[in-house]
């Protein structure tokens, strides 16, 4: 049985894929801090599961260091936004702590005990691609994060260990729920999950979903840096026109 392993488990697209996985016959390590619903998804035959904080290096340590899991899946994030007139450095350490120092405890702890033909998948972000408004915190966190993926994946190709990038778009999550702007081409994370395990299992070392919203951001993100902010520039007037109705 090959085992998979989710951080961010408890929650959003990390749940939703660690049951997709149970069920198409995977051994899921679920990984998470809620208690309950970790306790729920230990009911699945497929599933077990560790209780941690991935901000906790000590901890993350502890849990994943005598693990070697065929396929390691990164996920778990944060997202807030910052308000321009009154910026928190303590935001920004909270954001970073779970999105890349989360990460990087987490590939600390597997790295030294995986196997050749191994593969480790860390989730960035669509919004790594432009300077969208109010992303500071995120955008950055991402944009690190997926530069610390492509970082590693010329250091591990030596070890045989296949490093592999998921980008998402806007999915439908508890997380993204909490946004009060539109979200163009949101999908259900069922949906986002398919695509998700799909590319995982070809191997591809570039992920994105939705096709068509990824495939706008990527084209996008080409444009010489003078156009790019005044593009976000436009969508930030339009979120405020928004607001303001």
């Amino acid at each position: 049985m090959t085992s998979i392993l989710i951080t961010g488990a408890t929650s959003g697209i990390g749940l939703a894929l660690a049951k997709l996985a149970a069920d198409k016959g995977y051994g899921v390590i679920a990984c998470g801090r809620n208690r309950a619903v970790l306790n729920e998804l230990e009911k699945h035959q497929n599933i077990e599961i560790l209780q941690f904080d991935i901000t906790d290096e000590t901890a993350t340590q502890e849990a994943l260091a005598n693990l070697s899991p065929d396929i390691s899946v990164l996920n778990a994030g944060v997202c807030e936004y910052v308000d321009i007139n009154q910026i928190e450095p303590k935001m920004f350490e909270r954001v970073f702590a779970a999105n890349f120092f989360g990460v990087v405890n987490s590939v600390a702890a597997l790295v030294p005990n995986l196997k050749p033909g191994s593969q480790l998948v860390l989730v960035d972000s669509l919004a790594r691609l432009l300077p969208f408004t109010r992303s500071q915190a995120y955008g950055a966190s991402k944009a690190a994060l997926h530069y610390f993926c492509k970082s590693l994946e010329v250091d591990l190709s030596t070890k045989q260990i296949l490093v592999q990038s998921v980008s998402p778009g806007f999915v439908e999550t508890p997380l993204t729920n909490k946004n009060d702007f539109d979200m163009p081409m949101r999908i259900p994370v069922e949906d986002a999950v398919k695509d998700m395990l799909d590319g995982i299992e070809k191997r591809s070392k570039s992920i994105y979903f939705p096709t068509l919203f990824s495939l706008i951001l990527r084209s996008l993100s080409h444009l010489p840096n003078r156009v790019k902010v005044a593009l976000s520039q436009r969508m930030k007037s339009s979120i405020n026109n928004q607001e303001s109705i």
